[in-house]
């Protein structure tokens, strides 16, 4: 088949001569005849501090395209620092997504390398990708290195967490959490703990959109270049071999990354952006997929926030390919990889290096590790839990709610001494979902109590229609569906209201009276907190978001639709 760039630029008329003479820059004149074009989607910014050396990565990813006879072109997409972006990155994720989506459409390429690296990039760029369907790769931009603090390893995010709830209990001083601030992020590179940018990068490998052994790579180190280079060579031949996403991206593939995720101790954010890559490419997926594939899976990495390790020492310790072994019979062998091969083909000659890190599938750290996807009166849509992040003593509990409307609600209120809480009270934060925030925040790991905190509690059982970051901890609910502001029972609760959280029975209960809840309406303050706003892309998002069983993604944007351009320029 002719290539897709050929339509602008084959022939003799006004329009190809336009598109060749602004494109020449430099270029001979074989650049236009017959030489695949492959677009490099760079998330790079200064303002996505995890992604700013992408431009390095860019570089060598566009020798490897001209070496193999291709033209790299350089293309910048919508980049969202998890870290900086108000009101929370997640609101822009399909914004980011549709504008990849249309940049690639609209213009003359026939590839494209996908360079992402912090947590909504790697969705974004892969959501984008697999609705124009051309022929793609991810190059994730890798973890940083590990820094330390008075001779111990930080887990960024993870450690921000844990050393935030010292002061606050009183066990660390506050100058010596500021002095932990320099040591946090040592290197270039995203988040070095098990957190969401980790997890998609290594779930983009397990899905099959990343060369096999790439993703886990520091982001210093030089082979994370090397591998970037070959990337740029693969792109071009994935033009010839017409391999796009939607011959990678199958069910089985989606089946090999709920088992990777489990087996990773991956982060519960995974779940919405794989559910919503799915809806893009018409992959039936479902929230009790996570459960059905996944529930039983071991966790075998041992890394922060479920364990004690971090990214460096799981690339020391043989890597993402390592663990990926390990579990190879619960692998679907059928499940291709941008080489063309499947990708339990790639896993002969790993090897565990480090037994601490990567446990043995005999010796797990936890037997049965993946999410736990729970319903019920409270959640008749799902909700979602991480038992490997969760207090084993938790995840059978009964306990009196103790409700927040809203974030803003649960600042006030969370440290009055006088709050009416008890370690065996439900923290229940809702207004946080796709709608009603908008844009559903990391903020289900709500921060304990001052006053348990200080009496040594260190987990209590939270409920949210939030998410959670994948650096946290805890004995989190979230995700729950319908959200409060979607009409969910959410926002029927009311505080004293005794709520069952079962994880074993995979049960999230209310129990209230089903008639006295029936006849219950949302408090006034409840229906406040909830987010309308009248114009941009806020408007456009809370009125077609869907809810979070779904990836909660717009609705107009489930489905693929192609790479063609509905009309020439003129």
């Amino acid at each position: 088949m002719g290539l897709r760039s050929a339509e602008w630029y084959a022939g003799d008329d006004r329009n190809a001569y336009i598109h060749r003479a602004w494109m020449r820059r430099g270029l001979p004149d074989d650049a236009f005849t017959g030489r695949p074009h492959v677009a490099i989607a760079t998330t790079a910014s200064d303002l996505t501090p995890c992604n700013s050396h992408l431009g390095e990565v860019a570089r060598s990813v566009a020798n490897g395209v001209y070496e193999a006879g291709g033209i790299p072109l350089e293309l910048p997409v919508v980049s969202l620092g998890e870290t900086l972006v108000r009101p929370t990155a997640m609101l822009w994720r399909n914004l980011a997504a549709m504008a990849t989506e249309e940049l690639l459409r609209a213009n003359p390429v026939d590839a494209v390398v996908l360079l992402g690296g912090c947590d909504k990039t790697i969705p974004s760029l892969l959501m984008g990708a697999a609705s124009v369907d051309l022929p793609a790769v991810v190059v994730p931009g890798g973890p940083m290195l590990t820094g330390t603090f008075r001779g111990v390893p930080l887990g960024c995010g993870t450690d921000v967490w844990r050393l935030s709830e010292e002061v606050r209990g009183g066990t660390l001083s506050e100058q010596d959490f500021l002095r932990s601030e320099s040591a946090m992020i040592r290197s270039r590179g995203h988040c070095n703990t098990m957190g969401t940018a980790s997890t998609m990068s290594l779930l983009a490998e397990a899905l099959g959109m990343v060369v096999p052994g790439l993703a886990g790579t520091p982001a210093p180190d030089s082979r994370l270049l090397e591998g970037a280079h070959g990337t740029g060579r693969l792109a071009v031949g994935l033009v010839a071999a017409d391999r796009r996403p939607s011959t990678v991206l199958t069910r089985a593939s989606f089946h090999n990354a709920i088992v990777a995720l489990a087996a990773i101790g991956g982060s519960t954010n995974a779940v919405v952006h794989l559910l919503a890559l799915a809806g893009r490419l018409g992959v039936e997926l479902t929230l009790d997929d996570f459960d059905r594939i996944g529930a039983d899976v071991p966790l075998l990495v041992n890394l922060q926030p479920a364990g004690r390790h971090l990214m460096e020492d799981l690339h020391r310790a043989g890597g993402f390919l390592a663990v990926l072994r390990e579990v190879r019979d619960l692998l679907d062998p059928d499940a291709l990889t941008v080489t063309g091969r499947p990708l339990v083909e790639h896993l002969d000659e790993a090897r565990v290096w480090d037994a601490d890190v990567i446990s043995p599938r005999g010796e797990p750290l936890l037997p049965a590790a993946g999410i736990a996807v729970l319903r019920g009166s409270l959640a008749p849509d799902g909700a979602i839990v991480k038992p490997a992040a969760a207090s084993a003593h938790l995840l059978r509990h009964r306990g009196r709610a103790l409700v927040f409307d809203s974030i803003e609600d649960f600042h006030a209120r969370i440290d009055d001494p006088d709050l009416d809480v008890d370690a065996d009270s439900v923290l229940v934060l809702r207004g946080c979902g796709p709608r009603g925030y908008p844009g559903m925040p990391e903020v289900a790991n709500m921060p304990l109590p001052t006053k348990l905190l200080e009496q040594g509690v260190r987990d209590m059982v939270r409920i949210c229609d939030g998410r959670m970051s994948g650096t946290a901890y805890g004995t989190v609910v979230l995700h729950v569906a319908p959200e409060a502001a979607a009409g969910g029972p959410l926002g029927l609760v009311r505080t004293g209201d005794w709520i069952v959280l079962d994880v074993p029975a995979r049960r999230l209960d209310l129990d209230v009276d089903p008639a006295e809840l029936a006849a219950r309406t949302p408090d006034e303050a409840t229906v406040a907190g909830y987010a309308r706003p009248t114009r941009g892309w806020e408007r456009l998002y809370v009125d077609h978001v869907q809810q979070a069983d779904r990836g909660a993604d717009l609705d107009f944007l489930v489905g693929s639709s192609g790479s063609a351009v509905s009309r020439e320029s003129h």
